[in-house]
This record gives C-alpha cells, sequence and structure tokens, in this order.
C-alpha cells in the first residue's frame, strides 16, 4: 500500500528528510516515532502528494506521488493535529459536507455517514455543533471524514495529543476499529505505549533518517537483546545454586523468583523448566520480563547503527 525508495525533501539547504525507504503492506499498521522536527509531517505530507520530493521515489495505493498525485490524494485519509473542523456544524452537517467534496452520491453518502457516526458512538450526537463536543469526541469525528471517501491508506498525526487519558483511551479504540485486510495506516506520534499498542512495525526517524525500524518484538531483541524470562517460585532460591540447560544464562534470583535468558528465546523455556523441576525448585509461574518501546528508543537515538539494517516491511 505505501512505499518508498529514497524519498528526500531538501528546503534551501536543510534536509530535513533523508533517504527514506519504507514499505506498508495492506491490513497493516506502522507507528513512525521521532522527536519534534524529525521529518515525520514532511514525510506524511509528501506520501499525501502535498509535497514533492526532491529525491527518491512513492507509491500510495500504487500511484506515484508525484506523477498520480491527483489519485494519491483521492487514495488517502489524513488526519493531522490541527484538524480544523468547524465549530458551528453540527456532526451530520460536517460530514455531508466533506462528502459532497468527494462527490459521493447523496443516498451513499447519508448511509456512510450513519454507518461512521455508529461506529464512532456519535449517532445521538449527529445534531450536536461541534463546538459543544469533547476532545476526544472532536477526534472521532476528524477520524470519521478521514473515512468518508473509503480509502485504502490512512495517514494520522499525533491522534491523541493534548488528550485527557479517557479521551485518547476512547480514540485508541476508534484506531484499533480502523485497522482491516484492505487497508494500510501509518501513525505519527511521541506515544510510545500508544504506538507499541497499536503498531505492527515501528520505525524510529531522527534528523531526517529512519535509525531503527521492525517490529516491536524485532526492535527490543536488536537493542536490548535476547529477552529474559522470570520464574515466580514458591520457595526462596535467593543465594542458592541452580544449574541450568547449556546456552541458557541465570541473570538473578531474589525472593521467590528466578531470571534467566538465552540467545534461542522461549524456545529454551521448557528444557529450562524442567531442570528447575528436577532440582526440587517449585515453579508458580513463567513469564517474560516486560520491556518497553521507550528503552529501545532511548537506545537507538543512542546506537542508531544498532537498527538501521533491513527493510520496515511493516
Amino acid at each position: 500500500m505505501i512505499r518508498t525508495e529514497n524519498l528526500s525533501k531538501r528546503f534551501d539547504t536543510f534536509l530535513a528528510v533523508d533517504a527514506v525507504n519504507l514499505q506498508v503492506g495492506a491490513g497493516e499498521v506502522l507507528a513512525l516515532l521521532g522527536p519534534n522536527g524529525a521529518g515525520k509531517t514532511t514525510t506524511v505530507r509528501m506520501l499525501t502528494s502535498v509535497l514533492s520530493p526532491s529525491g527518491g521515489r512513492a507509491w500510495v495505493a500504487g500511484y506515484d506521488v508525484v506523477e498520480q498525485a491527483a489519485r494519491v490524494r483521492a487514495s488517502v485519509g489524513v488526519l493531522t493535529e490541527n484538524h480544523g473542523l468547524y465549530n458551528r456544524m453540527p456532526a451530520y452537517e460536517y460530514l455531508d459536507f466533506f462528502g459532497r467534496i468527494y462527490r459521493i452520491s447523496e443516498p451513499d453518502r447519508g448511509a456512510r455517514i450513519d454507518r461512521l457516526l455508529e461506529e464512532f458512538s456519535l449517532s445521538e450526537s449527529r445534531r450536536q455543533r461541534i463546538g459543544e463536543f469533547s476532545k476526544g469526541m472532536r477526534q472521532k469525528l476528524a477520524l470519521a471524514r478521514t473515512l468518508l471517501h473509503r480509502p485504502p491508506v490512512l495517514l494520522l498525526d499525533e491522534p491523541t495529543s493534548a488528550m485527557d487519558p479517557e479521551s485518547a483511551h476512547m480514540v485508541r479504540d476508534a484506531i484499533h476499529q480502523l485497522r482491516t485486510d484492505d487497508r494500510a495506516v501509518v501513525i505519527c506520534t511521541h506515544n510510545l505505549v500508544e504506538a507499541e499498542q497499536l503498531a505492527d512495525r515501528i520505525a524510529i526517524i531522527r534528523r531526517g533518517k529512519i535509525i531503527a525500524k521492525g517490529s516491536p518484538r524485532e526492535l527490543k531483541r536488536t537493542f536490548l537483546g535476547p529477552p529474559e524470562y522470570q520464574a515466580t517460585t514458591l520457595d526462596s532460591p535467593n543465594g542458592q545454586v541452580y544449574r541450568l540447560p547449556p546456552g541458557v544464562t541465570l541473570t538473578g534470583t531474589g525472593d521467590n523468583w528466578i531470571r534467566f535468558t538465552s540467545e534461542e528465546g522461549e524456545a529454551r523455556n521448557p528444557e529450562t523448566l524442567q531442570m528447575l523441576l528436577s532440582q526440587g525448585v517449585q515453579v508458580a509461574s513463567l513469564a517474560e520480563v516486560p520491556r518497553s518501546l521507550e528503552q529501545v528508543y532511548l537506545q537507538a537515538v543512542k546506537n542508531p547503527a544498532g537498527g538501521a539494517q533491513g527493510e520496515a516491511t511493516a
């Protein structure tokens, strides 16, 4: 659905986007992470044919963003950070206005608007002025607008920016509903927890370059090493010595827990668990030790070469 080859954008002497290579398939969500000024919004504007690239090429829904700009614009739904809602308009009238801009026939337009208002739990507010909406309701209405013409590609810029936790949760739930087998979604966000919840793949951009990309699990392994597992026990193994299978490394013990890791990951867990049981350890549970995307992000920024290999086939 989205493919870029060395996509670049220069403003006079400033290189805002530097040879970005990305791929996003149908049914998948890519989160584009990076600090302010990293090139996220500029990349999105090139993907929507609002800005022309200075170098490289990009295709959206199979259309070249330069040579087939009109078709690209018809194929994308864009949610910007400042979505420009018309506060005096009622919600239904607002969507109808954009439906007419998209040249959707009146019967089809009405059916689509009714369905979208129902999906986003806005049906009861259809005649209410947008200026009276909460932040979460306004963002959901903006999402409904991006879906009105049934675009195969969605580009969402900071979808929960400056929202209270309840409103942000409401919008994240709405975004979950947007995942379909025939649609690709790109989310630009600073919210790392949100990115991990919503995205199949992550791309981190810094100073216009992609410095890391892959699934959250792949990135954690690349930057943080193999996963670590914790066996919670019914006894107190702290300070005791335990035998583990070859290739499995003990990383720590404490009151009622043992931690270990292996380059082969969870594949060694059955053997490790069996060996612990054979030594009389009463294991109550076994689970992977959580590692956050924030840890990955900080390591990627500190050591960008560690994760810059391969394509982001999100």
